[in-house]
């Protein structure tokens, strides 16, 4: 479709609708009535001839194709207001545009960790972080509302998504407990930990099935207390005093600083492994690439 075409006052009402989550919201913002909201957004989805939303339960979902247009609406918007800045005199310094899906398996502080050099460059990056599974981050990799995804696990061959793996490298694993539970598991290590509260990633973490086997070789039945999917709640409960973690010994001094634990023990001959996933073989974006050195110089080294 030739650019004369494009309505964009039908793009910002569309845009307004999936920002603000709903026609109702979008049409107090915009001072106008959801019929009029929802027939220009009708008008939009004509003009490209592709369905830009689609009715999950009593919620308006943008469709994959309403995904890819929010997001090309939200770069125009936000130049049509740095326009409005440089007219007004403010010259804003433009900002690079990075967004990150993270897998929900992969710990706060090793996102941080890998992330913080994006904040370091001497341009400026405005940073958007989105935490979800591992799947659902691939799906949206793949219609490009993400740069990319930081994770545990590689694209399988079995994923219908045409992505490449750039290793960010590997770690070992170690056990931490709060101070009590900490003393009382650590004398004897490793076969202390037969029988042990353990607070475990789910199986669908990669490392789960490493830890898995670990304890297997060990001949150590752990209790497993729980399971999440969500490292950070496997933190929270661990610092509760709730049962022994694992965290990537990358980070170990950070974890015992921040959650007020103790090392147990070391899970010798487990290695944990994070990659950084990308629809491009060659990486251009410089925080992408800023971010991969970093991890790869001074995280994993």
């Amino acid at each position: 479709m030739a650019m004369r075409q494009l309505n964009y006052h039908h793009l910002l009402y569309f845009w307004m609708v999936v920002r603000e989550g709903g026609v109702a919201r979008a049409g107090v913002r915009l001072r106008l009535a959801q019929p009029t909201i929802s027939g220009q957004v009708r008008a939009l989805e004509d003009a490209f001839g592709e369905k830009l939303f689609e009715r999950v339960g009593r919620r308006l979902k943008p469709t994959e194709m309403g995904r890819v247009v929010y997001r090309y609406a939200d770069q125009i918007f936000t130049l049509g207001r740095e326009l409005e800045d440089t007219l007004a005199g403010r010259s804003p310094a433009r900002a690079l545009r990075l967004q990150i899906g993270v897998a929900n398996v992969v710990p706060k502080l090793v996102t941080c960790r890998i992330l913080e050099s994006v904040f370091r460059l001497p341009i400026p990056v405005r940073v958007t972080v989105h935490v979800d599974r591992h799947e659902r981050l691939l799906a949206d990799l793949a219609v490009q509302e993400l740069d990319l995804v930081l994770s545990d696990a590689t694209v399988g061959p079995g994923v219908n998504v045409r992505a490449f793996n750039h290793p960010l490298g590997e770690c070992g694993v170690t056990i931490f407990a709060a101070p009590k539970l900490a003393t009382k598991y650590r004398a004897g290590f490793p076969h202390s930990l037969d029988g042990a509260p353990f607070l475990l990633p789910t199986e669908a973490a990669s490392i789960r099935r490493e830890i898995d086997q670990w304890f297997e070789s060990k001949r150590i039945q752990p209790r497993v207390a729980g399971e999440f999917n969500d490292s950070a709640m496997v933190d929270a409960f661990g610092q509760a005093g709730l049962g022994l973690f694992t965290a990537p010994s990358a980070i170990e001094s950070q974890v015992r600083q921040q959650y007020g634990v103790r090392v147990v023990g070391r899970l010798q001959g487990v290695r944990q492994h994070y990659y950084a996933i990308s629809i491009q073989r060659r990486l251009k974006h410089p925080a992408v690439i800023a971010l991969i050195e970093t991890a790869r110089r001074s995280l994993f080294k």
